[in-house]
């Protein structure tokens, strides 16, 4: 595993390689990739993320989301990833270590999604596992928790398959697709046994 920090101004952040993948900051030139994998994919992602604002995949939106991602980096408050397949170089979905508490807690929350024609393909398995190494190599951070609707089969298997312990069941968590919704509660500590690489 590779950390890097790519050049490039504003829109410059860290980019990490993996097994097989690319974890990259997000940048305006990925709007066009961005904006059609995120809406061939809507009714498949729509169940597991929080409501869609009605301007999402245009290109303010956009703009607007980029102006975030860096002002997070500079604050070091999170780190959002696209994931790029590197025998292709074709975008694959995204990643965030968000909402990082330094001080007595060092800890983030783990988000992700993929697109639909790259669903089941181990692509996020191997995306989590270069994001793991980010987060408690580069960034030096103790814990990294995650939630997952209970009918999230596919997101259950992705943690546990990481490593990542279950610890609790939060009621009415998220509000995801319009309603709050309850949430299983993972966890990995830095210290944690995690799969070997393949």
């Amino acid at each position: 595993m590779v950390f890097l920090r790519s050049v490039g101004g504003a829109e410059s952040g860290p980019v990490v390689s993996g097994d097989g993948v690319r974890l990259r900051t997000p940048q305006l030139g990925d709007y066009a990739a961005w904006a059609e994998l995120r809406a061939r994919s809507r009714a498949f992602l729509t169940p597991w993320e929080p409501t869609w604002p009605t301007d999402d995949l245009t290109r303010a939106a956009f703009r607007r989301r980029i102006r975030r991602y860096s002002q997070d980096v500079r604050e070091d408050t999170g780190y959002a990833f696209f994931i790029f397949d590197d025998a292709g170089d074709a975008l694959v979905g995204g990643l965030t270590l968000g909402n990082i508490r330094r001080g007595v807690t060092q800890s983030c929350g783990l988000g992700y999604w993929v697109g639909e024609p790259h669903a089941r393909k181990g692509y996020m398995t191997r995306a989590v596992a270069a994001a793991l190494g980010f987060a408690f190599q580069r960034l030096r951070l103790h814990r990294v928790e995650a939630a997952c609707l209970p009918q999230n089969q596919a997101s259950i298997r992705l943690l546990e398959k990481a490593g990542f312990a279950r610890e609790g069941y939060a009621r009415r968590y998220l509000c995801i697709n319009g309603q709050w919704q309850d949430h299983l509660l993972y966890a990995m500590l830095q210290d944690d046994p995690r799969p070997p690489a393949r």
